[in-house]
């Protein structure tokens, strides 16, 4: 048994200094300049795809209103949700702003 209680000790000490040991790199994703300037047909392009994917989106939402999944006032806030997600990459020229993505209730 004091073996055992030694060798877990050993094993946590021997970690905690190899951790301590390593070079750790955070990595920053906003560190990174975008440098990339899109033309106007690139920018249509994606305005094309990203309508498409949030009409479909919207159309799944309201089936789910429909069938009594989430509730009417709910499939309108998500909804309004998706429509301020698209004016912000429009206004953004639909460069993703990673930084500026956080979890929502």
């Amino acid at each position: 048994m004091k073996k055992l209680q030694i060798l877990v000790i050993a094993m946590l000490v021997f970690g905690l200094l190899m951790a301590a040991g390593l070079p750790i790199q955070a990595t920053d994703i906003n560190s990174e300049k975008q440098t990339v300037e899109l033309t106007d047909a690139q920018k249509g392009e994606l305005a094309a795809l990203h309508k498409d994917i949030f009409g479909k989106k919207k159309e799944l939402i309201n089936k789910y209103v429909e069938f009594g999944i989430i509730t009417k006032e709910k499939g309108d806030k998500i909804i309004s949700r998706m429509e301020k997600c698209y004016e912000d990459l429009d206004e953004n020229g639909f460069m993703p702003q990673w930084h500026k993505m956080k979890y929502r209730q």
